[in-house]
């Protein structure tokens, strides 16, 4: 039975598993007429999210037969290895076409990895003031503000009257497409405040744009590095901010869009670091993911061995007893889980700036605190448990002091392994469960099986 008309209709700027399906079918049956139909009412971030569900020979197939072709809103809203991707199968006149109406941060952000053919057939369709704006840009380090900003910005003189600001930017052509403050600067082109749109639309004409910027105005030195900016937006909920050079002059402005995109890609490294799988995504291919998980993978190896080598130092305990061979995972495990809890808890204050040299060492009293409790509670638990399992209330005792010293060491080494890295100049995301591991792995099994062959042989 055909479905009504109007719900397809009420459905129509969905990507929905219906939507998802047809545009497979136009893709297989080489229907581009129906394949444009079904992609003309999507927003740009769907019409990625379907880039990014494709396989590789879909998404080809997909770009041949839509007539209207990919545009710059779509390459910007792409997982960055995707774009990598489809830019390489576009011709250079054709990513041109796709960029030329973009804001200046956008162009850089797409072009700054092309190839010198492609980025050159960027730059020759950009008016000539975009063109320099770019090429200035790409001049600044890689992950500095200079290369997020924009450089379309609306400015005014600090002694403009509310009437003035209006009148001068209805009679602008070339106001960006989206802003949220109006500069102030002096005449040596330096900000010394922002007044927001909706202060200035709710003001009196006669009102001075002095009298009315805001207590959250900052500047962002050009080549401060882009987490740095994030961050900065973030504590003081900024929308968006003017850049200035080493002279303090106004070069262009951040907005939130583009910090937050930053933030989240920190975030999003930390998380993957954190797991020892690198930087890889969904749409990497099966080599390069391998060998983005290998190093982690190897190191684990390692530290493993090393453990290994604590365990075949009591060979003659764990011969004795059988019991402690069944009983030892529990302890590295246990402690590899709170070193894990502490590691990230670490990991995520470092990146906000919450913890620092000044609060450190309450934190880790903290968490050795936490270990311990902890630590009591379980040894009660595992105490219990090796006594009713085994009969032994000595061999209760000894797991029991175990997880004790592991989960107390677990805490200390989840909070100050992190922190050293750091101050070593390491990404403590990137290093820090390696080393955490092995810690407790060596400690957990080290405590354990020295106590047992103490107390027990």
């Amino acid at each position: 039975m055909q479905e009504p008309q109007s719900e397809i209709e009420d459905a129509s700027e969905v990507l929905d598993a219906r939507r998802m399906g047809r545009i497979r079918a136009a893709i297989e049956t080489d229907d581009g007429a129906a394949l444009g139909e079904l992609l003309a009412p999507l927003h740009s971030a769907d019409i990625a999210d379907l880039l990014e569900q494709l396989s590789q020979a879909d998404r080809r197939h997909l770009l041949h037969l839509w007539d209207e072709g990919i545009d710059g809103e779509v390459l910007s809203e792409l997982e960055e290895s995707l774009r990598d991707e489809i830019i390489s199968t576009l011709q250079p006149h054709e990513i041109a076409d796709a960029v030329r109406d973009l804001e200046s941060d956008d162009v850089v952000d797409l072009i700054e990895d092309l190839d010198a053919l492609q980025r050159a057939a960027v730059l020759g369709v950009l008016d000539q003031a975009d063109r320099v704006a770019v090429e200035q840009a790409l001049a600044y380090p890689e992950d500095s503000a200079g290369r997020l900003m924009q450089r379309e910005v609306v400015i005014a003189p600090a002694h403009w009257t509310v009437g003035e600001a209006i009148d001068f930017m209805r009679a602008s052509g070339d106001l960006p497409e989206q802003f949220y403050h109006v500069v102030l600067v002096d005449p040596r082109l330096r900000p010394t405040g922002y007044v927001a749109l909706g202060r200035i639309l709710a003001s009196p004409r006669a009102l001075r744009l002095a009298d009315l910027t805001e207590e959250s105005f900052r500047t962002i030195p050009v080549t401060l590095p882009q987490e740095e900016v994030a961050y900065t937006f973030n504590q003081y909920h900024l929308i968006s901010a003017p850049v200035v050079n080493a002279d303090g002059r106004l070069v262009g402005q951040i907005t939130i869009d583009d910090a937050m995109i930053v933030l989240d890609r920190g975030h999003e490294e930390d998380i993957l670091r954190l797991a020892g799988a690198g930087e890889s995504s969904l749409n990497a291919g099966v080599v390069e993911t391998a060998k983005g998980r290998f190093p982690w993978l190897a190191v684990n190896l390692l530290t493993a061995i090393l453990a290994s080598l604590v365990i075949a130092q009591f060979e003659a305990a764990i011969a004795q007893v059988v019991a402690l061979a069944v009983l030892m995972p529990i302890v590295a495990s246990m402690g590899g889980n709170a070193g894990t809890q502490s590691l990230t808890v670490a990991v995520r204050a470092l990146a906000t700036k919450d913890l620092t040299g000044s609060n450190v060492m309450r934190v880790i009293r903290r968490e050795a605190g936490v270990g311990l409790l902890n630590g009591l509670v379980f040894a009660v638990v595992m105490g219990a448990v090796g006594l009713a399992w085994f009969g032994s209330p000595l061999l209760g005792a000894v797991i029991a002091a175990a997880m004790v010293i592991n989960l107390v060491v677990a805490g200390l080494a989840g909070i100050a392994i992190p922190v050293v890295l750091e101050r070593l100049k390491v990404d403590p995301a990137l290093a820090s469960g390696a080393f955490v591991t092995t810690v407790t792995d060596v400690v957990g099994f080290f405590a354990f099986l020295g106590l047992a062959a103490v107390v027990l042989l």
